[in-house]
């Protein structure tokens, strides 16, 4: 296997250890797992020729996310956002210490631990193209989960932050998504 396929595996490997589940036709996957494999396929398809620091970060996105619970922080937004803070750097910490055991250089492992930290956000193109990987695999796997469990007024509000989030070619792939017409429906009603 190639460097890069090496740490593509080490990070499965370690997501395999998650106890949450997603069910996908029946079938139990590790939630984490299938959330990597998700986000590279995703990358694959819409940004072919994407960096390995790329590929990696996508993958590396949630490494072992079931380490740092939501429940170990202060309710609320802040709370909230202190979470997403610490997961950003512990994954950023995890995937760059998966390259450096792998041979990658510290330079080529702190470039992704940068992107997965979303550094630079809207002047790094990778960083970008992480949030928007990020942004489709919610809308294409897990949007229709939350939008169960919320009301409506707030569906709208977090498709309206998610689509700031996205580049121009984010909103354009986005747009071509097909949707079951129930959520299609909301996402129209949040870009009204």
């Amino acid at each position: 296997m190639t460097q890069l396929q090496n740490v593509l595996h080490a990070i499965d490997t370690i997501n395999t250890a998650d106890i949450n589940t997603t069910i996908v036709d029946g079938i139990s996957h590790p939630k984490e797992l299938l959330y990597g494999q998700n986000m590279s396929a995703c990358l694959e398809k819409y940004w072919p020729n994407a960096s390995e620091h790329l590929q990696i970060a996508v993958r590396a996105q949630h490494v072992k996310r079931w380490h740092l619970k939501r429940a170990d922080f202060a309710e609320g937004k802040k709370g909230y956002l202190m979470w997403r803070k610490e997961l950003g750097i512990f994954h950023a910490t995890t995937a760059k210490s998966l390259m450096l055991a792998h041979g990658y250089s510290e330079v080529d492992a702190e470039t992704t631990a940068a992107i997965i930290r979303k550094e630079d956000l809207k002047s790094n193109s990778e960083s970008q193209t992480l949030e928007d990987v990020a942004c489709l695999v919610f809308l294409q796997y897990y949007f229709d989960e939350f939008a169960a469990k919320h009301k409506e007024e707030k569906i709208i509000r977090i498709v309206q932050l998610t689509w700031r989030k996205m580049s121009d070619q984010g909103h354009e792939i986005a747009l071509g998504l097909t949707l079951p017409p129930h959520l299609a429906k909301l996402v129209g009603k949040a870009l009204a």
